[in-house]
């Protein structure tokens, strides 16, 4: 009888590491199919969507507030500020804005009176956060002010003197360190508050600028949406490089 030499441990451990690194044909064709069919699924939502979002009727083209101007480019931007004018003898005013949804957290602020929902835009940009930026001539410096904005009203949340060009966003967001802000808004002396409120609304900082700059941020957002189906769906549909 023919005998045949049992296999060495090293020849075995190469065909077990063989057999466990290298999947078969079958199951690498089941993968890719699988992989292939829930790519297709994705990208068939995100086209729907994105066709959806498409259709949605844009709010009225209208005008900022006299003599507000708006900032070139500002819609295709991340962040920067919206509006723009000049004051008194130099003093450059520009604003930003966000959601207030977006800044504060949820049942932070309940001032909202569902007001001004035309267009399609949600309750959410009944409620505006803006970030005001004071600057004088020759100054190193710019007086900040972040204020809720609504249909009817603006509130001033805070006030500091900053450095020029700091990051709006970051003073938005930012909880503490850096320049001393002064004290928490609502427990300065009210007389002190009311100075405050009327030296904003002389520069045109008012309740005024709600309907231009819903209407603004609602267009920004769906500019924002549109690029998000695109880029996402252009990821998916990307082909893979070996």
């Amino acid at each position: 009888m023919l005998r045949r030499a049992a296999p060495s441990a090293a020849a075995l451990g190469r065909r077990t590491l063989s057999a466990t690194t290298s999947p078969s044909p079958t199951a690498a064709a089941t993968a890719a199919a699988s992989s292939s069919a829930v790519n297709s699924i994705l990208l068939r939502s995100l086209k729907e969507h994105y066709l959806e979002v498409s259709k949605m009727t844009p709010p009225p083209k209208m005008s900022p507030p006299a003599p507000f101007t708006i900032v070139k480019g500002a819609l295709d931007k991340p962040s920067s500020p919206v509006l723009r004018r000049e004051y008194g003898e130099g003093e450059e005013i520009s604003i930003s804005v966000a959601r207030l949804a977006n800044i504060l957290p949820a049942g932070a602020d309940s001032d909202s009176d569902g007001a001004g929902g035309g267009g399609g835009m949600s309750s959410s940009i009944n409620q505006l956060f803006l970030h005001v930026d004071i600057a004088k001539p020759g100054t190193g410096k710019s007086l900040q002010f972040l204020c809720g904005l609504y249909p009817d009203a603006v509130g001033i949340h805070s006030v500091c003197l900053r450095s020029k060009n700091r990051s709006w966003e970051g003073d938005m967001t930012s909880k503490g360190g850096g320049e001393y802000r002064g004290r928490i808004f609502q427990e300065l002396d009210e007389k002190l508050r009311d100075a405050l409120h009327l030296y904003i609304e002389a520069r045109g900082i008012n309740e005024k600028l709600f309907r231009f700059l819903q209407a603004w941020l609602y267009v920004k957002d769906h500019r924002n949406l549109i690029r998000w189906f695109k880029s996402v769906g252009s990821f998916i549909s990307e082909p893979k490089t070996k």
